[in-house]
């Protein structure tokens, strides 16, 4: 996907604040934190939304899922508590679309979140 902002930082045409990159994942700091310590964690792999994902993404997913887990304890707010988020279009909040797992902690937790 040539348009796509994520697409461009694999691409290593952006060049975000990365914290985790391995062969499937790539994972950075947001430029609009939502709370102290705010990571986005994306495949490497376009994705459009969740409701593209097929069976044959469930190991990519799970490595998202995976490198967050990595991320908090890293960042030292795995034991305290952080909030893991993947939002799937519009009205849900997703304005980048390509599958995107948001990693927030650093502060207590609202609830409900929206």
């Amino acid at each position: 996907m040539t348009d796509c902002l994520f697409c461009k930082m694999v691409a290593g045409e952006i060049k975000p604040d990365i914290v985790f990159e391995n062969d499937e994942v790539l994972a950075f700091r947001d430029v609009h934190p939502q709370a102290p310590m705010h990571v986005l964690v994306i495949p490497k792999t376009h994705i459009s939304t969740v409701n593209d994902l097929t069976p044959e993404h469930a190991s990519l997913v799970g490595s998202l899922y995976l490198a967050a887990q990595k991320i908090a304890t890293d960042e030292g707010v795995a034991e305290p508590g952080y909030r893991l988020v993947m939002n799937c279009n519009s009205e849900a909040g997703q304005s980048v679309y390509h599958i995107h797992l948001h990693v927030l902690g650093g502060r207590p937790m609202a609830w409900p979140p929206g």
